[in-house]
């Protein structure tokens, strides 16, 4: 599991790289730090089932996050 960890942040790493290269600062920053919290958890060697729970805390924390920006933050037609 922990091998799967350090996948998504290689993952995170490469879409961090491909939106700095697309001119989106902000959203490659989030990328980074989404890279070092994967990297770090993969060298962690915890438990399969604790990797299972901060993955669902993680997951919970984006969905809750994204409807919130989705529904109260996002303007439609993307403001151009």
């Amino acid at each position: 599991m922990n091998n799967m960890f350090k996948l998504m942040g290689w993952w995170t790493g490469i879409f961090a790289v491909l939106f700095y290269v697309g001119d989106m600062v902000e959203v490659s920053l989030l990328m980074v730090a989404n890279t070092g919290f994967f990297v770090l958890l993969g060298f962690l060697n915890i438990s399969e089932r604790m990797y299972l729970y901060i993955f669902a805390a993680y997951l919970t924390v984006f969905f809750v996050g994204f409807t919130y920006y989705s529904t109260f933050i996002h303007i439609p037609g993307g403001g151009h």
